[in-house]
């Protein structure tokens, strides 16, 4: 699909949709600005919870969960599900894609031999990844359905050699937080307010309009399915002590 929307020559776009978070795009720009040197280290995470609260319904008798489940209902499970989403979030706003990676794959019992129905309960349920970035950084991307008290949260941590950032995306709002300059010596988080930024809808219809191409793209998205691909064949089970 990446190859046939470049040769088409018509203008694509893939709804990354957590590219809407204004901070997301604030620590980006703050990071390609050298705002905070060469980043180091990063921790990317992506909390949900309905697997242990009922907020968006009882997902033991509705379909429109319990399909995400089953591997035979073509679920990939929480890491086919928003590990995209994280894994955007991270790379976007660090400015850099991932050279590397490492996986483990989480299934946790749910019901009588992990069975509801028509529904065989063996999709993943948490992902844990290590990855090194081409810049160089290093660190842990995860998500699970098991954060209890967490309805839908995307966190992102990156450390530079001069400071660091921090941006938080929950249903109640988003927050950009930075530690840097004299603030390092001193480990001074401080909230940083930034400008809303138009939606992926309108940065689409504006490409539309002008003839010309706007990421994400095709082929970004791509890479990214790359990854979580990587991320199954190669996903190694833990080693006991």
């Amino acid at each position: 699909m990446a190859d046939a929307a470049a040769a088409s020559g018509k203008v694509t776009m893939v709804n990354l949709t957590y590219r809407n978070v204004a901070p997301l795009q604030a620590a980006r720009k703050m990071v390609l600005d050298g705002r905070i040197g060469a980043i180091r280290h990063f921790e990317a995470s992506y909390l949900q919870s309905w697997l242990v609260s009922k907020a968006w319904g009882d997902w033991t008798k509705e379909s429109q969960w319990l399909w995400r489940l089953s591997t035979k209902h073509g679920s990939n499970g929480v890491l086919g599900d928003v590990g995209i989403h994280i894994l955007d979030f991270a790379v976007f706003a660090a400015g850099s894609d991932v050279k590397a990676a490492a996986s483990h794959l989480k299934v946790f019992d749910k019901s009588p031999g992990n069975r509801i129905g028509e529904y065989d309960l063996d999709a993943n349920d948490s992902f844990l990844m290590m990855a090194e970035l081409e810049n160089g950084a290093a660190g842990v991307i995860h998500a699970t359905r098991w954060a209890t008290g967490h309805l839908n949260e995307l966190r992102l941590r990156l450390h530079g050699d001069k400071g660091a950032l921090e941006v938080v995306h929950t249903p109640e709002g988003s927050t950009l937080r930075a530690c840097e300059g004299p603030d390092a010596d001193k480990a001074i988080w401080r909230t940083i307010e930034v400008e809303p930024v138009i939606t992926n809808f309108q940065r689409f219809a504006n490409a539309v309009q002008k003839g010309q191409p706007d990421e994400p793209g095709f082929g970004h998205a791509a890479k990214l399915q790359f990854v979580l691909d990587h991320a199954v064949k190669t996903a190694g089970a833990l080693t006991e002590l």
